[in-house]
């Protein structure tokens, strides 16, 4: 008997829907909203009208490269949170509309959490314990499951997460939105030691990128002074010595984690694990240090 489970997610900016029958994933039907590059962020409002204007031909087209019928599916599984409120509830009140009207089980799911047992999807899945890096655009985690679905968060950010400084970092210097992406593709051109950048360092496993973002703001506002065209002149460097900076910022706490933890399965989560410079970072130190690594298939 196959079971088919609908699987809607609106945390944030994107409109998704995927299909798993038995365990295995079918589709991931994804709309994006570009209607925040011109603001240079996600406007949380206009992402909630995104989300309804998205979330029906999302679902059908899910549906329909599945070759299945509402009649077919067993179960809805939603994001509960966490993520954009407005955005959120466009998704769940969808969700469970659906289920009450096909009278099927609702099945909530921390974002989180998933993107963390997302690594357990493919047939080369982790041993436990298993720790695992996630880093997003609202969120920089070290997770530690030591038995399965046990998660024990063991250190966090305590202000920006690493997303949201790439991201508002590339609005300081100009940059198109999304600014992670953009970043990162300078950073492969320039020199990471060509600029020097605070390296916060919380008691713990816990993060803060508050600081290496405003002292980008103040070297722009420094430098622009004395050369109005510093930053056109510099761009690839300055990008590559401030990734540099959050990358190691990042490792330098998942290896003490890892360290102390005694942990050899390290994984990596969230839309930053897009970030070529921290894909080949964490390459580079599982080699160091012994480390079998999971890091997601996608790219920019």
């Amino acid at each position: 008997m196959r079971i088919n489970i609908l699987a809607i997610e609106s945390s944030c900016d994107e409109t998704a829907a995927a299909v798993i029958s038995n365990g295995k994933v079918r589709n991931n039907i994804i709309a994006s909203q570009v209607v925040h590059s011109k603001y240079g962020g996600v406007v949380p409002e206009l992402a909630s009208r995104a989300h309804e204007q998205n979330i029906v031909e999302v679902v059908y087209e899910a549906l329909r490269q599945s070759d299945l019928e509402m009649k077919d599916l067993d179960a809805i599984a939603f994001t509960r949170g966490p993520g954009l409120l407005g955005s959120l509830l466009v998704g769940v009140s969808f969700a469970k509309g659906l289920a009450m009207s096909l009278g099927i089980p609702l099945i909530e799911v921390n974002h989180m959490q998933a993107h963390i047992m997302a690594h357990f999807i493919p047939e080369d899945k982790p041993e436990l314990p298993f720790l695992c890096l996630t880093v997003s655009g609202g969120h920089t985690q070290i997770v530690l499951m030591e038995k399965m679905l046990q998660f024990q968060c063991v250190g966090q950010t305590r202000d920006d997460a690493a997303g949201e400084a790439f991201d508002k970092g590339a609005k300081m210097l100009g940059l198109p939105y999304p600014g992670g992406p953009e970043i990162d593709r300078l950073a492969a051109s320039g020199n990471p030691n060509a600029f020097r950048f605070p390296h916060t360092n919380l008691p713990g496993y816990d993060f803060s990128f508050s600081g290496i973002k405003t002292a980008l703001l103040y070297l722009l506002k420094e430098k622009q002074q004395d050369d109005p065209d510093f930053v056109q002149k510099h761009m690839d460097d300055i990008a590559a010595s401030y990734q540099h900076q959050i990358i190691s910022m990042l490792l330098g706490k998942l290896k003490k984690a890892a360290e102390d933890f005694n942990v050899k399965q390290i994984g990596l989560a969230g839309g930053v694990a897009a970030n070529r410079g921290l894909r080949q970072a964490l390459i580079t130190a599982a080699a160091a240090n012994g480390w079998k690594i999971y890091i997601p298939d996608f790219q920019y």
